[in-house]
């Protein structure tokens, strides 16, 4: 096994993270947008699926601040990656839903894909669940259709999230990950929508993967950060 395998070695390395990411957020000047479509859904009591790219995951807890207000659970990928990333968010109070927004053609048990969708379906009844369409191998940007198609089983409201952070730390990972500075400068950038009645699942897919992209993109902007 790998020492990066180890789950003793996950577990040590998963809470110093954690605490990092906790020490980043709390120095880093935030600017927001949209935050109003963030408050709506919290208010509202409801299930909500929150958005964002996998290269952003890193930056992910700093919108979780608006959930406490409800249950959140964020939906981490079966691979060893995952069970990493799984731990560091438990950390900051968030549990998994372990599986794969995968297309749903692919929602194999190899994937977790079915128990995901599952899984998904119920934490939406009671609260918030993370998602990152395009984990958890890829392509970066380009969303699968699990979770559009998770969102019209649901009815839940999608609230897209870009955040950004300058300067940062980018990984050499398949999504170009960021992990974050301290003393940065940050961004969050909220939409929200919701899947439309009998819309075709592809065309939902294409539009939302744009739209997602473009909060992205705008967070960058507003941190000045290189887009790549």
């Amino acid at each position: 096994m790998r020492p990066l395998r180890n789950p003793v070695i996950q577990s040590l390395l998963a809470s110093l993270l954690a605490a990092w990411m906790r020490f980043c957020f709390a120095t880093i000047r935030w600017t927001y947008e949209g935050r109003e479509h963030a408050e709506a859904v919290w208010a509202a009591k409801g299930g909500v699926i929150c958005a964002f790219w996998h290269s952003r995951i890193g930056l992910s807890p700093a919108c979780w601040d608006l959930t406490r207000a409800q249950p959140a659970k964020a939906l981490i990928s079966l691979s060893a990656d995952g069970e990493f990333i799984a731990k560091a968010v438990a950390r900051q109070g968030f549990p998994a839903v372990r599986g794969s927004s995968a297309n749903k053609d692919k929602a194999d048990a190899a994937k977790g894909g079915s128990r995901a969708l599952r899984d998904g379906l119920k934490q939406l009844k009671v609260g918030a669940l993370a998602i990152t369409p395009d984990g958890p191998r890829g392509p970066a940007r380009v969303m699968a259709e699990g979770m559009p198609l998770m969102a019209r089983m649901s009815g839940a409201p999608v609230l897209f999230i870009g955040m950004s952070c300058n300067p940062a730390i980018r990984l050499n990972s398949w999504d170009r990950a960021l992990l974050p500075l301290p003393f940065a400068r940050g961004a969050i950038v909220y939409g929200l929508d919701f899947y439309p009645d009998g819309a075709d699942l592809g065309d939902v897919t294409a539009a939302w993967t744009e739209r997602l992209t473009a909060v992205e993109a705008r967070a960058d902007a507003l941190t000045g950060l290189e887009r790549i």
